[in-house]
């Protein structure tokens, strides 16, 4: 898979390596995209409102703000290896938090078990995406990194499948009984519901514990990053990170990016739920939007950089965001589900066409603006509320003006989309003039 010379003409073999690797990805994968089941599951059992539930993806996301730049802190002082042993053995310590959460049904300590997993995920995703950056030849990384977006993508399709069939299988009996219920009954009820969610987790943290000590034990080479090589070392005479626009509207571009890959992974099982589709059937939705990632992570490992450039890639992915965007909001049923999920197409090859861009010609600068992109996934954690804000707003003006509440649960949902359009517009702008910004020509 990647193999390399050394100076003394000994080929070093990075399969096994790559493959660890691979099986971290998939792990934050899982547990990153059981959100789309966690969100309907948490509305349930904590009554809360379509704003309120997606604090779920918040919590996780926000961590990268928090955590990036002391997640570089750590990795500077025990290395890459002991980072992800470290991360891994935090996101089980988060896990561990459902516990007393589901107990007592209390949703803030929900959020701050979430928000514990997605600092682990901040040190393993600032350790392992360097790493596998340069464990091997410089010009295949961009190999390497697809095909951990495979990994991650696919573990996300199982854990939505997986999580979506534990907790919302029933669900929708339990949001009918609780519509007559009251008192003691019904606490009765959400309390039986939320402890389904204690024995997935005790299984997760153990994985993960268990995971976290074998890292410790892995044959991982040591590696460390090079200076890196600076063509354009004109820029370099810069003296601030903020003198280079194209980067700045870099992390913006994937700060709404993220926001809209949330948006269209983890609000696609409740929409198709407010459209009468059965949560079970529902449970698939998150899978859909994955697969189509997956299968253009593999088309862009194809026709990357042979058939088409990462600008032109980058370009085509914005237009279809824009088109898909429009196709959902202006159709209805599980027709409009299938266009969210086709977000997943739109969105695949953005984030690794943004990261080159972004850092061409930062020299010295490079560490401080990755960190920069790093902490521009927090886009996960303020879009998808806002787009629980809308459907909220939607929904109390449509049932204020007398439409019934199936009718205006179906519209104030499909309105929330909306958010999607100028997230892509800036893509699109980023892709056909905001990475020249600046640069030197």
């Amino acid at each position: 898979m990647s193999d390399i010379e050394t100076s003394g003409a000994q080929k070093i073999n990075y399969t096994i390596p790559i493959v660890i690797i691979a099986g971290l990805f998939f792990i934050f994968g899982f547990v990153t995209w059981i959100n789309g089941a966690l969100i309907p599951y948490m509305k349930t059992i904590n009554e809360l409102t379509d704003a309120q539930s997606y604090l779920v993806a918040s919590a996780s996301y926000i961590s990268f703000v928090v955590m990036a730049l002391p997640a570089s802190y750590v990795i500077g002082k025990i290395g890459y290896k002991k980072s992800m042993s470290l991360g891994l053995i935090v996101m089980g310590l988060g896990a561990l938090v459902f516990i007393p959460a589901a107990n007592a049904r209390t949703y803030w300590l929900f959020l701050t078990g979430i928000f514990i997993q997605g600092a682990g995920m901040t040190l393993l995703q600032t350790a392992s995406n360097p790493y596998i950056t340069i464990l091997g030849p410089i010009e295949s990384g961009a190999k390497r990194i697809a095909i951990m977006g495979i990994a991650n993508k696919v573990a996300g399709g199982l854990g939505s499948i997986i999580f979506g069939t534990i907790l919302l299988t029933g669900i929708g009996d339990v949001k009918e009984k609780l519509k007559v219920l009251s008192g003691q009954e019904k606490a009765d009820l959400l309390d039986a519901t939320a402890s389904e969610v204690i024995m997935p987790y005790i299984i997760m943290a153990i994985v993960l514990f268990v995971l976290g000590l074998l890292i410790r034990k892995a044959s991982l080479p040591n590696v460390e990053a090079e200076s890196i090589s600076d063509e354009n070392s004109t820029q370099t005479k810069k003296t601030s990170i903020f003198q280079f626009p194209h980067l700045l509207l870099g992390v913006l571009a994937l700060f709404v990016y993220v926001g809209v890959e949330v948006i269209a992974g983890d609000t696609i099982i409740a929409y198709g739920i407010s459209l009468g589709i059965s949560p079970e059937e529902a449970t698939y939705f998150t899978s859909y939007t994955l697969l189509a990632m997956v299968f253009t992570y593999a088309l862009g490992v194809i026709l990357i950089p042979k058939y088409m450039s990462q600008a032109f890639a980058l370009k085509a992915s914005a237009i279809l965001g824009i088109i898909f965007s429009f196709c959902i909001v202006f159709t209805s049923g599980f027709t409009s589900v299938l266009f969210v999920a086709a977000l997943g197409i739109a969105n695949a090859l953005v984030w690794p066409a943004v990261w080159p861009l972004a850092l061409d010609g930062l020299g010295k600068f490079t560490k401080t603006a990755s960190a920069l992109l790093i902490m521009a996934i927090s886009g996960g954690a303020v879009l998808p509320p806002l787009y629980g804000a809308i459907v909220d707003g939607k929904k109390a003006q449509l049932l204020s003006s007398g439409v019934e509440g199936t009718v205006a649960a179906v519209q104030s949902a499909n309105s929330g989309y909306w958010i999607l359009l100028p997230c892509y517009i800036i893509i699109f702008y980023y892709a056909y003039w905001g990475y020249k910004l600046g640069k030197q020509r």
